[in-house]
């Protein structure tokens, strides 16, 4: 009855995804272990056709047997090698005997079939032939895949090198390759038994079907970071994890069920854990904005799901009741979409995967779709381009698994990844500081264009030191005209009186002009007498009649040098009534007649010295009352 027992009861822990059928009947420490995993695997492949014979004679109400237990008895019974137990078992299973084997009678009439292999259905008697090979994935933790080659072949076995594709799958008995998708994976012949090896005792190989080893590989976090592994058990997953952080950071593993906990904390025990921290709680009750879980970046959910996707657990389109399966899978749908919308809530997360072993589009694309809707901040990260197997449209970033496809059990895994908001606003704020040089340079050509402008305008103002400085030779030309002009109308009365006026005036023009010409251009020195030599042109017509024409030619600044050098002359001259301001005595009748005759002669022409400064003096006087008559 023993054997009964452990069977239902694996059975019961490989429908609840607690582990692949191998695994849970070798670490059963049964006594027969061959015995045990054959009941095992038989009873599961027929396991929809027993379903069927028990619920048809209301088998478990009669007999208050469970399912699991009630499968291994009624296949033993009927299309096994009989019961092998005795006393009230025996008994109660041989009175309902007739009632079962009528069932199955009908059934094979039904179906027209005369076999009870023919029975099974299409996709069953499939896998039946198509034996998956045996994944062993290295513990990096406590050794390399090198060393774990090398023993390997040591032990007798023959190690063909890396695969380049699926076909090199089909692998002889003691052969072995490594994985072409994951590096720490090694493929045997599916007979391959690893239980007794010393490297699975020691936990230095894990037994883990290649399409499980997906997700923590591409969840891929960082040593030191803070992961949690929401629906842990039976661990192979979480050890995986703590292998990739290389066992530094924190692994936060939550689990409901206890003894699945238990069996867990062994595993990760022996593959040399240390970084986990194990919770026998629901994660939908666990708090994300808990301080304890303000560091989590990464989170793996691998909830519980129909496990379609396993060959040991394939449901098939024939099964009786497909309205119950229908509303199993909806009941499952919704608890995962919970599972992952409660998982998206960690405020620091970055990336979270989801898989499950299921087949079915309503527990994997539409559960994802599901949360995208609801989590708009999150998308799916395209996985693995070379992977043959893809999700169905439009999540073709997602991976599926199968039998023929990918040579594994079947299997779904998406990753979703948070938007980094901070880094689009970065290149956002990017893109505008790229325009806004050009709207720089804009005003800066305005702000030149307005410069210009004002400069223009400087430059028509009269007298403006800024455009004498910048503009000097235009200017001066200008301003030498005008003042030409004024002069010109200043000594109208001289121009006649002397009888030559356009010959002074263009003599005038020809010395300033050489003048010009002949002085250096010194901005500086042009803008600090500019005053200055308005005010000498504004006296003009007073100093014009009396140049000297050594000093003014030979002169090359006329302004305030030309001026001094007349004080130091005046000052040198002789005692000079006129030059003092004395009273000059009043003169006789002879000089005041020589007076009016010389007055009457033509006044000699500019630059000529007269020697007298009485002479002089008076002739200034003159000057002075006819230009102003002429004026009036």
């Amino acid at each position: 009855m023993a054997l009964y027992l452990k069977a239902a009861e694996i059975l019961e822990k490989a429908e609840r995804k607690q582990g692949a059928l191998k695994t849970l009947v070798y670490d059963s420490k049964f006594v027969n272990i061959k015995q045990l995993f054959a009941l095992v695997c038989e009873t599961q492949k027929f396991s929809s056709i027993l379903e069927e014979i028990i619920e048809s004679t209301k088998l478990l109400k009669q007999t208050k047997l469970r399912m699991p237990m009630a499968k291994v008895l009624v296949y033993d019974l009927l299309l096994g090698q009989g019961l092998k137990c005795g006393g009230s078992w025996k008994a109660m299973m041989m009175k309902h005997r007739p009632r079962l084997q009528a069932v199955l009678a009908r059934m094979k009439v039904k179906q027209k079939v005369s076999k009870n292999e023919d029975l099974l259905p299409a996709s069953v008697q499939r896998l039946a032939g198509d034996q998956l090979p045996r994944y062993v994935r290295v513990n990096t933790l406590k050794t390399s895949v090198e060393d774990a080659v090398d023993y390997l072949k040591r032990d007798g076995l023959s190690y063909l090198g890396h695969a380049s594709r699926l076909d090199d799958f089909t692998l002889r008995e003691k052969e072995f390759v490594r994985d072409l998708h994951l590096p720490e994976l090694l493929v045997f012949s599916p007979k391959t038994d690893f239980h007794d090896h010393f490297l699975y005792k020691a936990g230095h190989i894990i037994l883990q079907d290649k399409a499980s080893c997906l997700p923590a590989h591409l969840l891929n976090p960082p040593p030191g970071s803070h992961v949690i592994d929401a629906c842990a058990a039976p661990g192979n997953k979480s050890s995986h994890l703590a292998a990739v952080m290389k066992n530094k950071g924190r692994l936060f593993a939550f689990d409901l069920d206890a003894k699945r906990l238990a069996t867990m904390s062994t595993l990760l025990l022996r593959a040399g854990v240390t970084c986990q921290q194990l919770a026998n709680q629901d994660f939908l009750k666990v708090d994300p904005d808990s301080p304890q879980y303000k560091d989590v970046e990464y989170v793996l959910l691998d909830p519980s799901c129909s496990g379609s996707g396993m060959v040991c657990l394939r449901d098939d389109a024939s099964t009786a009741d497909q309205e119950k399966t229908q509303a199993r899978l909806a009941s499952l749908a919704s608890f995962q979409l919970r599972c992952l919308n409660h998982g998206l809530r960690f405020p620091r997360l970055k990336r979270l995967v989801y898989s499950t072993c299921s087949v079915h589009r309503q527990e994997n694309e539409e559960v994802v779709a599901a949360c995208l809707q609801k989590n708009p901040g999150f998308r799916l990260v395209p996985l693995l381009p070379q992977w043959p197997e893809r999700g169905q449209e439009p999540h073709t970033q997602c991976l599926r698994a199968s039998t023929t496809k990918t040579r594994t059990h079947g299997f779904f895994v998406a990753l979703l990844e948070k938007h980094n908001e901070a880094e689009n606003k970065k290149h956002s704020e990017a893109g505008n500081k790229k325009q806004e040089p050009a709207v720089q340079i804009n005003e800066a050509g305005k702000n030149k264009q307005e410069h210009a402008v004002q400069m223009s305008d400087v430059e028509e103002a009269p007298f403006s030191p800024a455009s004498t400085c910048e503009k000097k030779p235009a200017a001066s030309e200008e301003e030498e005209s005008e003042a030409s002009e004024v002069d010109d109308k200043l000594t109208l009365a001289e121009g006649q009186a002397d009888g030559t006026p356009g010959k002074k005036k263009r003599k005038r023009k020809r010395k300033k002009k050489k003048k010009m010409e002949a002085a250096p251009h010194s901005l500086a020195s042009t803008c600090e007498k500019r005053p200055e030599a308005l005010e000498d042109k504004s006296e003009a017509p007073e100093t014009e009649d009396r140049p000297t024409p050594t000093e003014g030619q030979a002169d090359d600044t006329p302004g305030k040098k030309k001026r001094k050098r007349k004080r130091k002359k005046k000052e040198a001259a002789p005692h000079n009534p006129a030059s003092t301001g004395e009273k000059r005595p009043a003169a006789s009748e002879e000089e005041e007649s020589e007076a009016s005759e010389v007055d009457d002669k033509p006044t000699p022409a500019a630059g000529q010295a007269d020697g007298t400064p009485g002479k002089k003096k008076r002739k200034r006087k003159r000057k002075k009352k006819t230009n102003a008559a002429t004026v009036e």
